[in-house]
């Protein structure tokens, strides 16, 4: 960057204004993000709705003799964020000692990494618009509805140890259905660049669900091979992260994970990383810690877990640059790995397909819940866009299957024929683009029944 970004500009001033309110009352880290998110909506083919939020949030660690508070606001006038600064020391004093406590992020170098798209940044609604037309055209005269979203933001970290960290990033999304009467499919491309999207894409898949969904007969609950579409497969992997990679969990004994453990097929390597060209987001963490390459899971065994300063302390070890923003959907300082990517294979989807003699081709899952942690048993709905597969093609629709299912088995030795060649950001149960996911073939996955139960 031959210039500061503004809204770089503008986060590190906001981050720098609210260190110097704090001053030498308390320990503090602040973390800022200023800029722009907006938003196209479509219904019925057409275009309904269309906003944009000018952000400028900024959130607040305040610890006092180990007397540990955390603020948020997005009221950013002088005069707001001295009685916002205020409010927070007093709760903080009012608080137990937090044994857990860490202290602050010390200086620390981060990577340099710039994962912004210049065209994403002025992104117009008539931008918004012409990928929406490209997803409803793909449709063929089917009715569609969904999404476009892009964002552009600058964010920076200080804190009174004197780590100081700032960065900006971009992402785009595309999320929608085409309907028939009876039926719908779903259709997802999100990423980093307009570069890295396909409308139109999206579009035909959702339109070939939706249309060879119709007539859909009831599947025999029962055990069967399986291939699951990449929205499928992040839900998958969303939830071995939250529930076994996440430090607190394994701090409290509830997670699966134990590094060393051949837990999975030798296919599998899973790791997180936001310094990967293909990456959204900037170099460090809600805690200021720098975001580095953490494998997770490689040749089958669990590799490492991800940490907070807190988790990390706890368990005696470093923090791996993955504490959560409150903001961004999860609890203040959760531990969470939020850029996966899960290794691809060389064979097309359609060749993993061939390969079944009798299965079950999946494109989303819906409303999935955990029922054990620590074997990570999960029930869940199919959803637009659930076919039969027999001798190698797939040969009608089925309606939507509910499952009952261990993710951790699913993925087990022996239990993965081979994963495809198309791997992109998909949209799981959790969140959008938080995982970089292939198609993948399993041999095993526990149909209960129908949507109904």
């Amino acid at each position: 960057m031959s210039t500061v970004d503004p809204n770089i500009a503008a986060a590190n001033d906001l981050s720098d204004q609210v260190l110097s309110i704090v001053g030498d009352r308390a320990e503090a880290a602040v973390y800022s993000r200023v800029g722009t998110a907006a938003l196209t909506r479509f219904a019925n083919s057409f275009i309904h709705q269309n906003v944009s939020d000018q952000v400028a949030d900024v959130s607040l660690t305040i610890a006092r003799g180990g007397r540990v508070a955390v603020g948020h606001t997005t009221s950013t006038s002088p005069e707001a964020l001295e009685d916002w600064v205020a409010r927070t020391i007093a709760t903080a004093d009012a608080q137990d000692v937090d044994d857990d406590w860490a202290g602050v992020a010390p200086p620390q170098d981060v990577a340099p990494i710039d994962h912004f798209d210049d065209e994403i940044a002025s992104a117009s609604p008539s931008t918004r618009a012409e990928f929406v037309k490209d997803f409803v055209d793909a449709g063929d005269g089917l009715l569609a509805a969904g999404m476009c979203e892009t964002v552009a933001f600058g964010d920076a970290f200080r804190s009174s140890k004197g780590q100081e960290a700032s960065g900006r990033w971009t992402r785009i999304v595309l999320d929608g259905i085409h309907q028939t009467d009876t039926t719908a499919g779903a259709g997802h491309s999100s990423g980093p660049s307009i570069a890295s999207i396909d409308a139109a894409g999206a579009g035909r898949e959702a339109a070939t669900r939706a249309l060879d969904g119709v007539g859909a007969f009831d599947a025999k609950p029962d055990r069967y091979e399986v291939v699951l579409g990449p929205e499928a497969m992040a839900t998958i992997v969303q939830f071995l992260a939250f529930y076994g990679f996440n430090g607190r969990s394994y701090n409290e004994g509830m997670s699966f994970a134990k590094p060393g453990e051949e837990r999975f097929d030798g296919q599998v390597a899973l790791f997180d990383d936001a310094t990967d060209p293909r990456a959204i987001g900037v170099a460090f963490d809600n805690d200021g810690t720098p975001k580095r390459r953490v494998d997770l899971i490689r040749d089958g065994a669990v590799q490492t877990i991800v940490h907070s300063r807190k988790t990390a302390k706890k368990a005696g070890v470093d923090p791996t640059g993955n504490s959560y923003k409150a903001e961004d959907g999860f609890g203040d300082g959760e531990p969470f790995a939020d850029r996966m990517f899960l290794n691809g294979g060389s064979q097309t989807e359609e060749d993993l397909i061939g390969q079944v003699d009798r299965g079950i081709y999946v494109s989303t899952f819906n409303y999935c819940r955990i029922l054990d942690p620590k074997t990570l048993v999960v029930t869940g709905l199919t959803r637009n866009g659930t076919f039969m597969i027999e001798n190698g093609r797939i040969t009608g629709p089925v309606t939507n299957l509910r499952f009952t299912q261990s993710f951790i088995d699913a993925l087990g030795p022996g239990q993965v024929g081979g994963f495809a060649d198309n791997a992109r950001f998909a949209a799981g149960e959790f969140a959008m683009a938080t995982v970089h996911t292939p198609s993948a073939w399993l041999r095993s996955w526990n149909f209960t029944g129908g949507a109904d139960g």
